[in-house]
């Protein structure tokens, strides 16, 4: 594998680990300068960051006066200068309240269910180059088309699959978090899966597992998962 296409897997990874990010809009009070704010963030089954902000929001004025942000992510770690970090740079698309986008941002992010009910819309992300820092020697710009996953059905086929696998395996979900994090799990729920991997809800915290080999559909991501989780073929 080249260093290029290294820095592109381990940006979409950090990518889709992280659910918070720095957005950076142009001022329209301040003359352009640089406003810069933290938000919530959910990358999609493309890859591509969506966020919920309200009209009423200074970082929601300035995308009306332009469309122009970044969007900062980065590893945690109390070594910020040593973390890995994924910069994304482009324009801000307001997208529509679906009943899918909806279900699938709260079960990430259950406590914005009062926001919905007011003046906050969903916005994604569309990028124009990427900017990845993975550690020493590792610094590359990244382009959308190299980022972007391969074509999947994963966006349909979603919530029945978390609904399948919610229901049949709860007990190996917790087991598997147990084990994996050694946590004293009560309760494990998937939330969402894509063609990287899969996210688990354990009473409040979102727990992140990688597939070792891109999906392209529910089939071979349940394949991957119970793989994953001790049970596979």
């Amino acid at each position: 594998m080249t260093t290029a296409e290294t820095a592109w897997r381990q940006a979409r990874k950090l990518l889709r680990a992280e659910h918070a990010g720095f957005l950076s809009t142009l001022s329209e009070k301040l003359d352009g300068h640089p406003f810069g704010t933290i938000v919530s963030c959910l990358s999609d089954q493309e890859a591509r960051p969506v966020f919920l902000i309200s009209q009423l929001a200074e970082h929601a004025r300035n995308i009306q006066q332009d469309a122009r942000i970044s969007l900062l992510v980065h590893e945690q770690s109390n070594d910020v200068q040593a973390s890995e970090r994924l910069t994304i740079v482009g324009k801000a698309v307001r997208i529509e309240t679906t009943a899918a986008l909806k279900a699938r941002y709260l079960r990430y992010f259950p406590s914005a269910e009062q926001y919905l009910a007011l003046d906050f819309s969903f916005y994604r992300l569309e990028p124009t180059t990427l900017r990845y820092i993975g550690g020493p020697g590792l610094a590359r710009w990244i382009s959308p088309v190299d980022m972007a996953p391969p074509p999947n059905s994963l966006a349909a086929e979603e919530e029945v699959l978390l609904a399948r696998i919610n229901r049949d395996r709860a007990g190996d979900l917790q087991f598997f978090c147990q084990t994996y994090y050694g946590l004293n799990v009560s309760g494990a729920a998937l939330v969402g899966i894509d063609c990287d991997g899969f996210d688990i809800m354990d009473d409040g915290q979102l727990l992140r597992f990688d597939f070792p080999h891109v999906v392209t559909d529910a089939k071979q991501a349940e394949a991957a998962l119970l793989a994953l989780i001790g049970d596979g073929a």
